[in-house]
């Protein structure tokens, strides 16, 4: 069976740059976002999150399907190894994103996040 993958020296494993793009969190952290690309940039809102809470808003995205994968780290910006960062509820053109503050503090920072949508089947 051939391999769905095709992997070059010193070439990175991702999307091309027009199946990326950014968008900015309005209002709060728990603001839904809108990027219909397989893979993004959500720079969210500096608004409070107090320590130990969570907060999380949804990612309108009409590229993303019910089975497939989605990965998301906090890229920059903050105060790093103070968040745990989630992607779920994971459905046809939209998924979530959860944001742990596991500081000590209350932190409000524009934090940065990553995401990639892995196409399943």
């Amino acid at each position: 069976m051939p391999s769905v993958f095709e992997a070059t020296a010193g070439a990175a494993i991702g999307v091309g740059s027009d199946q990326t793009g950014s968008v900015t969190q309005a209002t709060n952290k728990g603001t839904a976002v809108t990027l219909n690309k397989v893979a993004g940039v959500v720079t969210m809102n500096n608004a409070a999150l107090a320590a130990a809470a969570e907060v999380s808003f949804t990612v309108t995205n009409s590229e993303c399907t019910a089975s497939d994968v989605v990965i998301v780290n906090h890229a920059s910006a903050g105060t790093a190894g103070s968040y745990l960062v989630q992607a779920n509820t994971i459905a046809a053109g939209s998924f979530k994103i959860t944001v742990s503050n596991v500081s000590g503090g209350s932190l409000s920072e524009a934090i940065v996040l990553n995401y990639q949508i892995i196409k399943a089947g």
